[in-house]
């Protein structure tokens, strides 16, 4: 009998064989046992995959939270630095802002007593009773005098709607105090919020933000042409 004879004869005869014979099917397990894994070893190698899977799993977790840590520590010292940052700034422009407003102040004494006889005054004054701050403290104030005409005036790099009240307060007390008319009142300041400005219009306050628009202090009363 020819091999492919034989081979066809087994593929006929094994199935019924193995299903009816013990000792034909143990032979066979036995001989192809040597071809392929077994239950158990199957079992084992995918239980191995399985583990390394799960350690593959935490390492990229662990990774990914140190990653998160040092985002969440960088992020905590950006926000630390633009805290200093704004702080830095924020001072510098209230030394600024003061130095410009008694630069200007400065200026302005200078110009008016010196060129054109004005007195220009820095008075103050204390409020006992705390009508201006709403607690007894120092009340200082700017007036331009001359020929018995007095003016209030408020010189800042920049007024709010509660700066308007406080000068409005300041000078109302002032007027108390020493029994004085005040003649007008001035801001001088190159921002204003708008919300100050019907304050100041209720309160009768002249503002100027620029020079330019300084053309209210040019009167042709003779007692106010020589201010600015």
């Amino acid at each position: 009998m020819e091999q492919p004879d034989v081979i066809a004869v087994i593929r006929q005869e094994l199935p019924g064989l193995i299903a009816q014979d013990a000792q034909v099917r143990d032979f066979i397990l036995r001989t192809v046992s040597a071809y392929y894994a077994g239950k158990a070893e199957t079992d084992s190698k995918f239980d191995r995959i399985l583990a390394e899977l799960q350690r593959d799993r935490e390492e990229q977790a662990r990774k990914w939270d140190e990653q998160n840590r040092k985002w969440d520590e960088q992020l905590d010292e950006i926000r630390c630095l633009d805290k200093r940052f704004d702080s830095t700034i924020g001072a510098l422009g209230s030394r600024w802002g003061l130095a410009s407003e008694a630069s200007f102040r400065n200026a302005l004494t200078g110009i008016l007593t010196d060129s054109f006889g004005v007195d220009v005054l820095n008075v103050n004054l204390y409020d006992y009773e705390g009508s201006v701050f709403g607690r007894p403290d120092q009340v200082e104030l700017d007036l331009i005098i001359k020929n018995g005409v007095t003016i209030a005036c408020e010189i800042k790099s920049s007024i709010d709607k509660a700066g308007m009240y406080s000068f409005g307060r300041k000078v109302d007390f002032y007027a108390r105090h020493e029994q004085r008319d005040i003649s007008r009142r001035i801001v001088i300041s190159p921002m204003v919020d708008r919300p100050a400005l019907p304050v100041a219009e209720a309160l009768g306050i002249e503002i100027y933000g620029y020079a330019d628009a300084v053309e209210g202090l040019h009167s042709s009363d003779p007692t106010t042409t020589t201010y600015l």
